[in-house]
């Protein structure tokens, strides 16, 4: 039997975490129902007390209901609750994780889903679920399912709305249980893209397919290059090749799409290979064009579509760009080579296009050169970056660097006390 973890407020929440239960169970579950509830009694039996999460995270829940200190309290039982999920995932007794609620509920659920490694199903029904979302999901794979109606009682919407959820996440665990991949075995790469440098992402795919690789290609919006950097982190890719940079520029100027500063160091930290490129470095994204900061609407502007808004990077923030990519890559503990399409970094970002700006590309490629350490190889090519030779020699290059680093790490000596 799959063991589904419920995780909520049992103070505020506990006549709907019975109801779920008791779905659940009808499904052929097993429930463990933990409480991260604070202030009031827990309206039914935990199998995890409030007390155990607050334990661990370090704190006695006595402190917390003295303290009476609401935003400390929801932090403090995220961080326990956490452990407690990550406890029961380690000794095997979570399959899927189900939870419900407003903010604080949603905040403390999701703090601890996020924790789970992917493919862990994941499914928060939160009354945040319709609005941005993207502070409780970040780059994980939760789920997430609005209610219709505030999470008060059992009525006859709530009722049909958390036996979907039950009823959901009972197959999800079930599938989680008995899953058996279909897809061959094979080292896995990253690839991040945009519409703008898809041709080249797109011709790089293949090529690494056709020599043996799995290529997992992450769109660079932000949440997309958090969740590549989270795989790095787990271990999961044997190498990176992070055509597309785009977000450092979001993050340098303010467009809505940074993947935060840390963007650019996970693979370097993990050691991995990674071959970079300049994808979208010309442009910064906001939404519609009303959306866009009064201080650029004097810029260069280009309407992608409706909902998109891009702007055109300048020389000094390129500038700024190169600098930033060259201090990234130099701290690198593995293989790096970055190529250079000295043509133009997008699709637009080509002679008779919205963003052809030689002047600004040079500043970049200048000041990365200026400021790499030797260490990094560094291959300039005659072309834009949309370029099938260009991107057929990235993935020939990420190639070539993971094998000899497999190589050198099966010839090198075993530590002493192990065999190789």
């Amino acid at each position: 039997m799959p063991t589904v973890v419920l995780i909520g407020t049992l103070d505020t929440k506990g006549t709907e975490y019975a109801f779920l239960r008791q779905r659940l169970r009808e499904h052929g579950c097993e429930v463990v129902l933990v409480d991260a509830g604070v202030l009031g009694e827990p309206q039914t039996v935990p199998d995890v007390t409030r007390e155990a999460v607050a334990r661990a995270a370090g704190v006695e829940l006595a402190e917390l209901v003295a303290r009476a200190d609401r935003g400390y309290a929801i932090a403090t039982m995220a961080r326990g609750a956490t452990a407690v999920v990550q406890e029961l995932f380690q000794a095997g007794r979570l399959h899927a994780i189900l939870a419900l609620g407003g903010s604080g509920g949603s905040a403390i659920a999701t703090a601890a889903m996020r924790a789970l490694p992917i493919g862990v199903p994941k499914l928060m029904v939160s009354t945040l679920a319709s609005g941005d979302t993207r502070p409780y999901v970040g780059a994980s794979d939760i789920a997430m399912l609005y209610p219709v109606v505030d999470i008060a009682g059992i009525n006859r919407i709530s009722e049909r709305i958390l036996t979907n959820a039950a009823a959901a996440i009972a197959g999800m665990a079930q599938a989680y249980e008995t899953y058996q991949p279909t897809v061959p075995s094979k080292p896995l790469v990253a690839a991040t893209m945009f519409g703008v440098t898809t041709p080249c992402v797109t011709e790089a795919r293949q090529e690494l397919e056709a020599r043996g690789y799995e290529v997992l290609v992450f769109h660079a919006t932000g949440t997309g290059g958090q969740a590549m950097e989270g795989l790095v982190k787990g271990g999961f890719l044997a190498g990176v090749l992070d055509i597309t940079t785009t977000e450092l520029a979001d993050e340098l100027v303010g467009g809505v799409l940074s993947a935060g500063p840390e963007r650019l160091e996970a693979a370097g930290a993990a050691g991995i290979p990674q071959v970079v490129s300049l994808g979208a470095l010309d442009m910064v994204n906001f939404g519609p064009l009303d959306t866009v900061p009064e201080r650029f609407r004097q810029r260069r502007l280009y309407q992608h579509n409706p909902t998109v808004t891009l702007m055109r990077t300048t020389p000094e923030e390129c500038a700024e760009l190169g600098k930033i990519i060259a201090q990234k890559l130099n701290a690198a503990r593995g293989p790096v080579a970055v190529f250079i399409p000295l043509r133009g970094f997008s699709a637009i970002d080509v002679e008779g296009k919205p963003f052809y700006d030689p002047e600004a590309d040079r500043a970049l490629i200048e000041a990365l050169k200026a400021n790499l350490a030797p260490h990094v190889e560094v291959h300039e090519w005659d072309t834009d970056i949309n370029d099938p030779a260009f991107a057929r020699a990235m993935a020939a290059r990420l190639d070539e660097l993971i094998r000899a680093q497999a190589t050198e790490r099966t010839l090198s000596p075993a530590p002493e006390g192990e065999t190789s």
